[in-house]
């Protein structure tokens, strides 16, 4: 009697042990649009429209941000995008405008204090130098952009290329890691750089400090 009452027991649990897996499987199954609510629910999204922004540091404005659209999520690690595009004026200690950037795409790092910029980046100065380059990172506690990517400075009379970049955010100096050619620009201009920007009138070089600008 014993054995055949073990035998039934075990025959119940293994009648039983199919039919609770069913249960948890049908449970735990959710429609997609269940899926992205509770997706939602975890990380926060704000929109605000038509932004207007000022950054003071030191007690003073140093610059104002303006942007179509910007998205803050609510994450462990919050952060702020500009998906379609932003623009920055900087100032100086008389609240005249130094220079000025403008991106495609922005990202920023609340707890770092940096901005991810990226396509079609562009920093502009009051003599007319022009930083142009795909990646940028704006530093704002250090006051500095920087990047590891290609860059090319524009001045009224040449085009600078390089590899890696620092520079004042204000652009009233800049270091280019890594010159890689140097195009002299005819009277008339030219519509873009050449096919090969190490064609005549390049100055290659590779050490890193030069194309640094000093203020004048």
């Amino acid at each position: 009697m014993t054995n055949r009452g073990s035998h039934i027991t075990r025959l119940k649990l293994l009648i039983a042990a199919p039919f609770v897996c069913c249960l948890f499987f049908t449970a735990c199954e959710n429609t997609e649009e269940e899926l992205n609510a509770l997706s939602q629910k975890r990380i926060a999204v704000e929109e605000a429209k038509f932004i207007e922004s000022y950054l003071s540091q030191g007690g003073k404005m140093k610059a104002k941000l303006t942007a179509p659209v910007m998205l803050r999520y609510q994450t462990d690690s919050p952060y702020i995008e500009f998906p379609k595009s932003l623009h920055v004026d900087f100032f100086n200690d008389s609240l005249k405008v130094e220079s000025q950037l403008n991106a495609l795409y922005g990202r920023y790092r609340e707890t770092e204090q940096k901005v991810f910029l990226r396509d079609s980046v562009t920093v502009f100065n009051i003599r007319k130098d022009t930083l142009r380059c795909k990646e940028l990172w704006w530093d704002q506690t250090k006051q500095i952009f920087y990047t590891e990517k290609e860059v090319e400075i524009h001045q009224p009379d040449k085009v600078i290329y390089g590899t890696g970049l620092e520079a004042d955010q204000s652009f009233n100096w800049y270091l280019i890691k890594q010159i890689t050619g140097q195009v002299l620009v005819p009277k008339g201009g030219f519509n873009g750089p050449p096919a090969d920007s190490t064609a005549a009138g390049t100055v290659a070089a590779d050490s890193v400090g030069m194309g640094r600008k000093e203020n004048e």
